[in-house]
C-alpha cells in the first residue's frame, strides 16, 4: 500500500506540476539553449528550476521564463525586454541595471529584490515589491495602478512598502491605489504621476519632484515633504 501511495503521488506531481521535477540548468546550459532561440521558437526555460543561477549580462529576450524558479538568481545587466514573467518565483533576485522594458510581472513576490538602476519603462507590474531596492530606477510612463474594471479576484495592486526609490524616475506613471507605506522616495521624480488614493503613510518624499502630481485621496500621515516641489500638485485635504 505504501509503495502504491508513493507512486500515485509521484504521478500526480509529474502530470500536474512538471516544473517541480525539472532538472537544474546551469549558466552554460542556458547559454546553449539561447544560441538557436528566436521569438517564434524561444529557449524552453518555462517553469525550470534556475535557483541561484548566474544569468547576468545575458540577452534573454528569446527565452520563455514564464513560471520559472528564479530565487536568488543573478540577472544583473541582463536584457529581458518584452518578456512575460507572470507567476515566476523571484525571491531574493538580483535585477540590478537589467533591461525590463515592457515586461509583464503579475502575481510575483519580489520582496527585497535588487532593481536598482533598472530600466522598467513601459512595464506592467502588479506584484509585491516591499523592501525592494529601486533606487535610481527608470519607471517612467508605466501603468502599475489598479485596473478597477478587471478585479475578479479582489483588489490586486502593486505594493512598495518600505521600498527604496531614492532618485528613481517615476514621472508620468500611474500608481493609483498602490501601497507605499514608509517608502523612501528622496529626490525621486514624481512629476505628472497618478498617485490617486496611494497609501504614503510615513513615506519620505524629501526633495522629491511632485510637480502636477495627482495625490487626490492619498494617505499622507507622517509624510516627510521637506524640500519637495509641489507646484501644481493636487494634494489631499490638510496637506500644504
Amino acid at each position: 500500500m505504501k509503495t502504491t501511495a508513493i507512486t500515485i503521488v509521484y504521478l500526480f506531481v509529474l502530470i500536474f506540476s512538471p516544473g517541480l521535477l525539472s532538472a537544474d540548468l546551469n549558466r552554460d546550459q542556458v547559454i546553449e539553449l539561447l544560441k538557436d532561440a528566436s521569438k517564434d521558437k524561444p529557449a524552453k526555460l518555462r517553469r525550470k528550476d534556475l535557483k541561484g543561477v548566474d544569468l547576468s549580462n545575458l540577452d534573454l529576450r528569446n527565452a520563455d521564463l514564464w513560471g520559472a524558479d528564479l530565487r536568488k538568481a543573478n540577472l544583473s545587466r541582463s536584457n529581458l525586454e518584452g518578456l512575460n514573467l507572470d507567476l515566476t518565483v523571484m525571491t531574493g533576485i538580483n535585477l540590478k541595471e537589467a533591461n525590463l522594458q515592457n515586461v509583464s510581472i503579475f502575481g510575483v513576490f519580489l520582496k527585497g529584490a535588487d532593481l536598482s538602476k533598472t530600466d522598467l519603462r513601459g512595464s506592467r507590474i502588479i506584484a509585491t515589491l516591499d523592501k525592494a531596492n529601486l533606487s535610481e530606477a527608470v519607471i517612467t510612463n508605466v501603468n502599475w495602478g489598479v485596473d478597477m474594471k478587471n478585479q475578479p479576484m479582489g483588489l490586486m495592486r502593486v505594493t512598495l512598502n518600505k521600498a527604496n526609490l531614492t532618485g528613481a524616475n517615476l514621472s508620468g506613471s500611474d500608481f493609483n491605489r498602490a501601497l507605499m507605506r514608509f517608502a523612501v522616495l528622496k529626490n525621486a521624480n514624481l512629476s505628472n504621476t497618478n498617485l490617486f488614493r496611494v497609501d504614503l503613510t510615513g513615506a519620505d518624499l524629501s526633495g522629491a519632484d511632485l510637480t502636477n502630481a495627482d495625490l487626490t485621496g492619498a494617505k499622507m500621515e507622517a509624510v516627510i515633504l521637506e524640500g519637495a516641489k509641489l507646484s501644481g500638485a493636487r494634494l489631499p485635504t490638510g496637506i500644504k
